[in-house]
């Protein structure tokens, strides 16, 4: 059993998950609990190298290496990054975790869900986040105004549709583990919300930080 906190951001993508989740990472250390930011995929050297194959737009993958490249991803950052910093009593707070492959390649892809949870329990070891915060979005519409589109961001229009609907209904499955909150919505409102309902799970008062300057991918 972990001893720390497990906290995952998930939601389409640009609707703010990278900014939200560095706001909370850095009020978690004006407040000076400890705490690791981290962000799949390509938060480790080998992951590092499956991002680059996963969202570079030259490569042509089929969707089952895809699976089994984030999967792999997975694998190594639960095994080198989360579970060790959980051990240590962190709170450990990760842009994307395993509901973002079931949304992009269950419902994206097409792929059963029962499978893709069969890979992702063993690839895990079954970690499951103490809270998932689900920024939901008009689907695609970040995405539309982006101008360096990666592979999935290319996808298109009924895609992201289709993944934005998987996130709701995967929250609607288990709504005492999640946290429903508009993407794009005003960042600092966005932020508040967020250490209120991390602040009660932590038991810790959360302080305002200065976000202003945090928007970005990793």
């Amino acid at each position: 059993m972990s001893e720390g906190t497990f906290i995952v951001f998930e939601g389409g993508d640009r609707v703010g998950k990278s900014t939200q989740a560095r706001a909370l990472a850095r009020a978690l250390a004006a407040c000076e609990v400890p705490h690791l930011l981290t962000h799949e995929p390509g938060a480790t050297s080998v992951g590092a190298r499956l991002r680059e194959l996963l969202l570079d737009p030259v490569h042509v993958l089929d969707d089952r290496c895809e699976v089994l490249l984030y999967a792999a991803d997975k694998a190594q950052h639960v095994h080198e990054v989360v579970l060790p910093a959980l051990r240590e009593g962190n709170v450990v707070v990760c842009d994307r975790y395993v509901d973002s492959l079931l949304a992009y390649q269950g419902a994206g892809r097409g792929f059963e869900v029962s499978e893709l949870r069969e890979i992702l329990g063993w690839a895990t070891g079954g970690l499951t986040p103490d809270l998932t915060i689900l920024l939901d979005a008009d689907p695609g519409a970040a995405v539309q105004q982006a101008d360096d589109k990666d592979r999935l961001e290319l996808a298109g229009a009924d895609f992201h549709a289709r993944v934005a609907e998987a996130f709701r209904a995967l929250a609607t499955q288990d709504p005492a583990r999640y946290l429903v909150y508009p993407g794009l919505a005003d960042l600092d409102a966005t932020a508040r919300v967020i250490r209120e309902t991390v602040g009660k799970l932590i038991g810790h008062e959360l302080v305002v930080p200065d976000v202003s300057d945090l928007a970005g991918e990793w």
